[in-house]
């Protein structure tokens, strides 16, 4: 995110800007004995909003990232809103230059399916589709200024807000689990129990070798949904703390403030094909993925 002009509203120390912009709005439920913000003790468990990342780390793996959540779904609704509203004003006269993005953007997915995936099904496209313009929204939102939506809520009384959903692990591996799942589903529908002799007899075409296959085989399955979240969220990850570093640079008065500003501008413009280039590569990897799925020998 391009910083807003505005290192640190208020922070004691450049850590905690830092780990204020890295906390994200959560809700859970708070244990019996967990200690809260103010150092008391939890006598009864509770469930709410954590005041704190204390708090937040404390209320476990059922916690909700609201965040996250609230932002996924309103990128995914823009996006799905988006293409209706083109679609039922499209005409075969003279498009509009909305129709003619959408256009565009529906021929580019539609021709690396037709290069990449070697099946027969019309679902693939609308999926990948779907996958590329949902990352690339998450990814566009790291471009808004690091400090303008989250200070404008935090003055309306929301303390925490991070507005990328691809910077949280758990909408990217929820993502790549989407697209596990589909692969095992279309692993299975295609080949039948002939899925598991694949598994068990890859690399070594023998039985008696299967204990050596299988288990190698499991992990490199595994390993695919795994890989495919980390990588999206650790590239964008990266970029965030970058993001939020250089943002610090305008609390160090005005000459610092000015390297600050040319720091950000060009991290940004690289930033701006990274964004696209995420997007484009996990679109590849699930069509890959799927057409490894449709594959049968």
């Amino acid at each position: 995110m391009a910083s807003s002009g505005n290192g640190e509203h208020g922070y004691a120390t450049a850590s905690d800007y830092i780990q204020h912009h890295l906390t994200n709005l959560t809700y859970g439920k708070l244990p019996e004995g967990a200690t809260t913000c103010d150092g008391h003790l939890v006598e009864q468990a509770k469930w709410g909003l954590a005041k704190c990342g204390e708090e937040a780390s404390q209320m476990g793996f059922n916690a909700i990232h609201v965040d996250s959540m609230l932002w996924s779904i309103g990128l995914g609704a823009i996006f799905l809103l988006f293409f209706w509203r083109v679609a039922r004003k499209a005409t075969s006269d003279v498009p509009s230059g909305a129709q003619n993005f959408v256009e565009t953007l529906v021929e580019f997915v539609e021709n690396n399916v037709r290069d990449i995936f070697h099946g027969r099904n019309p679902w693939i496209a609308p999926i990948a589709l779907t996958v590329f313009c949902w990352v690339l929204l998450s990814n566009l939102m790291d471009i808004i200024p690091v400090d303008l939506i989250p200070y404008t809520l935090e003055l309306m009384g929301v303390k925490f807000q991070k507005i990328v959903p691809s910077t949280d692990p758990n909408i990217t591996l929820g993502t790549a689990v989407f697209v596990f799942i589909l692969m095992i589903y279309y692993s299975f529908k295609v080949k039948g129990f002939g899925f598991i002799k694949e598994l068990s007899f890859t690399p070594f075409n023998t039985p008696w070798l299967i204990w050596f296959n299988l288990p190698l085989e499991l992990v490199g399955l595994i390993a695919k949904p795994f890989s495919l979240g980390l990588r999206l969220f650790g590239n964008l990850y990266a970029a965030e703390m970058i993001f939020i570093l250089i943002a610090l640079m305008f609390g160090g008065g005005i000459f610092v403030a000015l390297l600050g500003g040319a720091a950000q501008l060009a991290w940004a413009a690289f930033h701006i094909l990274v964004i696209p280039l995420q997007a484009f590569i996990f679109m590849v990897l699930t069509i890959v993925y799927l057409s490894q799925a449709h594959e049968d020998h």
